[in-house]
């Protein structure tokens, strides 16, 4: 814009000339880490970083247990801290350097990011669990299953010897919050691994590493960017450390998810080209509900998903297909709890009330406790969060570009606004939001997720051992 000002003489305007230009530090800094020569460098270094991490262990950042490559000594605990902490905001560098080269047309070939991505898989699921302590809680809950227990009744604390051992003291009495998909193949690991921890908790990262990957491979199928769907899933330097390197069940629920959500885009080309079918938008609908309940039946809050791509059926009066996705989803569902009965969503609701760091839900408790108790400030909560979500989401799907698909994007901004909002929330918990962003047009928000995974990423990474001051 110009700049006008009276001339005092006459009265009338003078244009000035604007100002030139002149780049600033920081953004020669930025274009500096968003060319591939030096975003490429920065991510692999912080991959190569938390691998050292695990090829190190045990350490203050990973479980107390040796996988087949854990093989280096065991790193000192300031130091693991260090390359834990540096690791994880070179990865987040890395990768947003990386996407900004994307966006201005850098497209490295999809088959060489795949295959890169699936090399450092590789690598991670076979080293010592990093930055989380679950997979410890997955192969007790297995355990459980493979010796005649509940896994929803009974609690780690009750084995005792070389599973309880490597369990968190935060779930080290807590029975099974997962779903039942999510203990047979806890079972199944535990069948083979026996009394042997450490090769239960080998092959629950083995299947998470080929179930990672192959949602890779549906990406890449199915994206219509393939490249930017490599660097957000495949190559995507954090979710290999989240969730490879973390060995989490998400990535169960992430692959799932994205079958349903996939099902429900066909569905609805195939019920706008109606020469296409009648049956083939019935049978779509009805996978994309089977794969909503499979979802739901390793984490129920995939249940998010359902109520994304059920709301914009609605709102189309598309009442049909809306009642088939969610009764194919419910009866799934249904079908799966009732290997075990209504009491397994008991484990739920008690640790519904958690609040975790950081969360601002953690000043309402701090402030709620002094002035109305502990018990209304855990229903004021309750009732909150969800509604907050909701708003939430509706501004992130205004951010997300018009020409998405809504069953994609709803979802998506539902699954993320629950990142942001929920009083209990854990970096490996985006999962979910990575591949739908995938198949979703470029947007600002992709940047704000991956700065949110990074953060939490960088909070919760002591491998069940606790920050120690």
């Amino acid at each position: 814009m110009t700049n006008t000002v009276l001339d005092p003489r006459i009265g009338d305007p003078i244009r000035r000339a604007p100002r030139p230009y002149r780049p600033v530090r920081q953004r020669a800094l930025v274009r500096l880490l968003s060319l591939p020569s030096v975003a490429v460098p920065v991510a692999v270094l912080g991959t190569a970083m938390l691998a050292l991490v695990g090829l190190a262990a045990p350490n203050d950042h990973t479980l107390d247990a040796r996988l087949p490559l854990s093989v280096l000594p065991t790193l000192p605990g300031a130091a693991s801290t260090f390359i834990t902490v540096g690791a994880i905001a070179l990865q987040l560098v890395g990768l947003l350097g990386m996407l900004a080269a994307n966006a201005e047309g850098w497209r490295p070939r999809p088959g060489r990011l795949f295959a890169v991505g699936a090399a450092t898989a590789a690598l991670f699921a076979c080293l010592t669990p990093i930055g989380s302590a679950d997979v410890a809680s997955y192969a007790a809950y297995g355990r459980i299953a493979a010796l005649g227990g509940d896994p929803y009744v009974d609690t780690p604390d009750r084995l005792g010897g070389a599973y309880e051992h490597l369990v968190s003291s935060s779930w080290i009495h807590t029975p099974s919050v997962y779903g039942p998909v999510a203990t047979w193949i806890q079972q199944a690991a535990a069948e083979i691994g026996g009394s042997r921890p450490w090769l239960t908790i080998w092959l629950l990262m083995l299947a998470n590493a080929a179930v990672y990957l192959a949602v890779g491979g549906l990406l890449l199928r199915t994206a219509k960017d393939k490249t930017r769907a490599c660097l957000l899933w495949t190559a995507n330097p954090l979710l290999l450390g989240q969730m490879v390197g973390g060995g989490h069940l998400d990535t169960y629920v992430a692959g799932a998810g994205l079958l349903a959500v996939l099902f429900a885009k066909r569905g609805g080309r195939a019920g706008r080209a109606w020469d296409a079918g009648h049956g083939m938008l019935i049978r779509d609908d009805l996978l994309s509900g089977v794969f909503l309940g499979l979802a739901c039946g390793v984490k129920v809050s995939a249940a998010l998903l359902g109520l994304g791509l059920v709301w914009p059926l609605l709102r189309q009066d598309a009442w049909a297909r809306a009642l088939r996705i969610a009764g194919a989803g419910l009866a799934t569902l249904a079908a799966l709890y009732s290997a075990y009965g209504l009491h397994a969503f008991a484990p739920l609701s008690s640790a519904s009330g958690q609040v975790s760091v950081p969360s601002f839900w953690q000043m309402v408790q701090w402030a709620g406790r002094s002035t109305i108790g502990a018990s209304a400030t855990s229903t004021l909560i309750s009732v909150s969060w969800p509604v907050l979500l909701l708003v939430i989401a509706f501004l992130l799907q205004r951010r997300i570009p018009r020409t998405a698909p809504a069953d994609a994007a709803l979802p998506f901004a539902l699954v993320f606004a629950w990142i942001i909002v929920a009083p209990w929330c854990m970096p490996w918990y985006a999962a979910i939001a990575w591949p739908l962003a995938a198949v979703l047009p470029r947007s600002r928000t992709t940047k704000w997720l991956a700065l949110l995974s990074a953060v939490l990423a960088m909070v919760h990474n002591t491998g069940g051992h606790g920050w120690v001051w």
